[in-house]
């Protein structure tokens, strides 16, 4: 009965809100039928503001030169609002929005320098890099929420405004709450940006600014007691499961990460300026030299609190009730650079162009945790250079090394090459990688209340090699990736032969001696049919270190729906979804340090379709999503786990709608 509401619930909601939508577009008609009727008698002008009209550019656009992207008014893939769950890049987590999480896939991670380690929580936060900075004749708002009355509540507002054709301000601000399955998975955030983008009206200056400030707190429950809840036929409900840790309210054990950015970028043109489209809203300004300074300032801490007895066994052997663990760390980012263009005068400039870059960078790191502080420098000198053959072919290749200071002989050298053979043959890429990082800070030294080492290891080395083919036409895309992986870091459990129970729970960090051959395959195929829709992806990845890796060998997702014209105005998409992967050797999770860790039990759970039902529409400015998750759960089956002892989400119906304003 519970699943027969649940879909009727869905279906009702729904309709629901398309009736309503529709009974407004044939108000707005009516109202614009009669504003046209009235401009017509009275002889006016009027201006039609759309879509086209309001633009955005982002930080890694503004590196090239100076262009917009149109916003984005489509609803296909509205319902992925959860950061855990996207298609392409899934993740194992604690069950529950908000709470820790890690890629599922191997996805290796190019950054280099000095970093904390700390990334369970990584999906959540707002980045600067990812702020939108928008070029909009009309002010610009839009309003999104996720929940309403159900568990998950995701609020973002955002405004923006041209205070004149060179200046735009705007802001936003990001709220969630979600509340989990289980007791003590309560999660929130608030997230806010301010940001700003000026450009001089002769196209040579440009400043971008930003202040982004994250708040996530993340509660922990240090898992169920019970094992063999999904072995039963019958079971309690999920809230009255008893779990490890269980004081609430302010007392909750709780991670909070707190991350505040100041960022400011000031670029400068020099020269000729090349410029496509002019005077339309698609305008592009290719400079031919081009330099930049960069400015950020980011504040972060790691926090951990507890204050109850371990009763039940959530964390290493010990007897600390109150627990307070923290790590900060302050940097200020001096970025500055270079580059330079060479092109034809005439518009076959794009078709034949060399581009040469040279930069510098400079971070200092304040970094303090319980008993130790530190002040760190780094400097990096950057190079680049690429050549478009013609507006087929183009080959790119980017340095960078870490000549002075603490993580010295850090580099990343990658290159890329891009063929397009034709609009009906399709693309190749090809590109190239290889990579020396010096280990992340949690790994060789943490002094926490369960867990302390003061360690040092060798720089992991990553070498890789990738060709790609992606045909449009036919909705092809392909990908072969190989790693050769040297001096991989990992959490482990301690060595406990004699299975003392003093040892249950304590981690360690452990670099692999052998090194790592890893080959991964994606593929992605989409079909359509008429109005049905058949997208396809799925990725195989095969090493010798699997269970090291901890990663599945094969992972696939399908979407099918059908795409169709309600009323002739709402244009809509009904479907369902269904991932899978097969068993791996699953991760364990330690609390007051918030890793994934390769346990001395090595479980291989289970693994099963996981179908979510929904549907996504659009009206005018107003897009909507309704899906029911899980949705195989009243069938089979009745649960399953990505991560040992944490149970993931039940069946649940969520409901999601974004409004844009801009006239």
């Amino acid at each position: 009965m519970k699943s027969v509401r649940s879909v009727l619930l869905f279906l009702g909601f729904f309709f629901a809100a398309v009736t309503l939508l529709h009974a407004q577009v044939e108000e707005e008609w009516s109202s614009a039928l009669d504003s046209a009727r009235a401009a017509e008698d009275n002889k006016e002008d009027s201006v039609i503001y759309s879509a086209r009209y309001v633009r955005y550019t982002t930080l890694a656009m503004m590196n090239r030169g100076t262009y917009t992207y149109q916003i984005d008014t489509l609803h296909k893939n509205f319902q992925y609002y959860n950061p855990q769950n996207q298609p392409r890049n899934p993740s194992i987590n604690l069950g529950s929005y908000g709470l820790a999480t890690r890629d599922l896939l191997f996805v290796p991670d190019k950054a280099i320098g000095f970093q904390p380690g700390f990334h369970s929580l990584e999906r959540f936060l707002y980045q600067p890099d990812s702020v939108k900075y928008y070029r909009a004749r009309a002010p610009f708002s839009e309003l999104y929420n996720v929940g309403f009355f159900f568990d998950d509540q995701v609020l973002r507002a955002k405004v923006t405004q041209n205070i004149n054709p060179s200046l735009n301000v705007g802001g936003e601000f990001h709220a969630t709450r979600a509340d989990g399955y289980y007791a003590n998975q309560r999660y929130n955030d608030l997230k806010s940006a301010l940001f700003a983008w000026y450009e001089s009206p002769g196209h040579r200056y440009n400043l971008l600014a930003n202040a982004v400030f994250n708040r996530l707190m993340s509660t922990e429950n240090g898992s169920i007691l019970k094992d063999t809840i999904f072995r039963n036929g019958e079971r309690p409900s999920s809230d009255d499961e008893s779990t490890r840790l269980r004081a609430t309210r302010d007392e909750r054990p709780r991670h909070t990460w707190r991350d505040q950015n100041i960022f400011i970028r000031q670029s400068l043109f020099v020269g000729r300026l090349d410029t496509i489209n002019a005077g339309e809203p698609e305008q592009q300004i290719l400079p031919t030299n081009s330099m930049w300074h960069s400015f950020r300032l980011r504040s972060r801490s790691f926090e951990f609190y507890k204050n109850e007895e371990d009763v039940y066994g959530a964390f290493p052997f010990g007897e600390s009730v109150l627990t307070q663990d923290t790590t900060r760390l302050t940097t200020i980012t001096n970025d500055f650079g270079y580059r330079f263009y060479l092109r034809g005068s005439s518009l076959s400039f794009v078709k034949n162009e060399i581009r040469l870059d040279v930069g510098y960078r400079h971070d200092m790191h304040w970094y303090r945790d319980r008993g130790y502080s530190a002040f760190l420098q780094n400097s990096t000198l950057k190079a680049g250079i690429g050549y478009r053959f013609s507006d087929r072919v183009s080959v790119t290749g980017d340095l960078n090394q870490i000549v002075q200071g603490q993580n010295f002989g850090d580099y990343l050298y990658e290159a890329e090459a891009d063929f397009l053979l034709s609009k009906t043959i399709g693309r190749i890429k090809l590109g190239a990688y290889t990579q020396n990082k010096s280990p992340e800070r949690v790994y060789e030294r943490v002094n926490y209340t369960y867990h302390q080492w003061d360690r040092s290891f060798e720089k992991t080395k990553t070498t890789s090699f990738s060709f790609a083919y992606e045909n449009d036409a036919i909705g092809f895309s392909g990908k072969a990736a190989y790693f050769l992986i040297a001096n991989h870091l990992y959490f482990q459990e301690v060595t406990n032969e004699a299975n003392d129970p003093r040892l249950f729970r304590v981690i360690e960090p452990a670099q692999l001696d052998n090194s790592i051959n890893l080959l991964q395959l994606s593929v992605g195929q989409n079909f359509r049919f008429g109005g049905f829709h058949f997208d396809n992806y799925a990725v195989y990845q095969k090493s010798d270190y699997n269970a090291v890796l901890a990663i599945p060998e094969l992972y696939t997702w399908h979407s099918f729906y059908y795409n169709g014209k309600l009323y002739k105005v709402v244009d809509f998409n009904l479907g369902f979804d269904v991932r899978f992967n097969t068993p791996f050797r699953t991760p364990s999770y330690a609390i007051n340090v918030g890793q994934f860790y390769n346990d001395n039990v090595g479980i291989e759970f289970s693994t099963y379709p996981i179908v979510d039902v929904w549907a996504t529409a659009t009206l005018k400015r107003a897009n909507l999503f309704l899906s029911y998750n899980f949705a195989n759960q009243n069938v089979w089956p009745v649960g399953y786990y990505t991560v040992r002892r944490y149970p993931m989400n039940n069946a649940n119906l969520r409901v999601g709608i974004s409004w844009k304003f801009y006239d």
